[in-house]
């Protein structure tokens, strides 16, 4: 999977070559494109990255346009969805494991959307943003998600760019050289998703239990 996932980066350095010569601008374009059914492979992460180790003082500039591009796609994606419907994701996402990250989406919603916005992983966002459209998502609390996950994902990127410069760049150009880490950081994000997801169900089942006030 990361062999796979470095050659398509390698395919689309081009891009982001040129992308990066337009800044702030490139990024939020980059962004719109990733929350779309056209995704770029993780375009956004490496480009935030790469901005901001080049421009430290302005990390915040590269984290606020990744953030709103990438809002602004997710909510278009969405929005297509809904008024589509499921025709939208059986012409728009193709391939086996479509109809199982539909499955996922409709048994843990939030959980999900939580994980694929704030984790810098290969995880489909796309097709999980038509599917929080297709399933008629509430769009307040979506838009919200997305806005953290994201805000605290490329927030979080520039400013460990901007602190360790071009050895961050590295790891996100080459991240086979670094899987050990990778999957150290897959376990523990995994790990603490689980645990908000079944606190969460435990206050759930506790209110459920408690009487209802006269």
């Amino acid at each position: 999977m990361l062999d796979l996932l470095v050659q398509k980066r390698r395919g689309s350095s081009s891009l982001l070559h040129v992308l990066r010569h337009f800044g702030a601008g490139g990024l939020f374009v980059l962004a719109i494109v990733d929350s779309s059914p056209f995704p770029t492979f993780a375009g956004p992460d490496i480009l935030t990255v790469i901005l901001a180790a080049g421009q430290r003082s302005r990390w915040y500039e590269y984290a606020a346009a990744a953030t709103l591009g990438s809002v602004l796609g997710a909510w278009l994606n969405f929005r297509l969805a809904r008024k589509a419907g499921q025709a939208y994701i059986d012409r728009k996402f193709k391939g086996p494991r479509v109809r199982g990250v539909l499955r996922i989406f409709r048994r843990w919603s939030a959980g999900i959307l939580v994980a694929s916005t704030a984790i810098p992983l290969p995880l489909p966002t796309g097709v999980l943003f038509a599917a929080a459209g297709v399933s008629n998502y509430p769009v307040g609390k979506f838009i919200g998600i997305v806005t953290f996950g994201r805000a605290v994902r490329y927030s979080a990127e520039a400013i460990i760019a901007a602190y360790y410069g071009r050895r961050v760049a590295r790891f996100f150009l080459h991240p086979g050289q670094y899987w050990g880490w990778f999957v150290a950081i897959f376990v523990a994000v995994c790990a603490i998703i689980t645990g908000v997801i079944v606190m969460n169900r435990r206050l759930a089942a506790d209110s459920e239990k408690q009487p209802a006030r006269v």
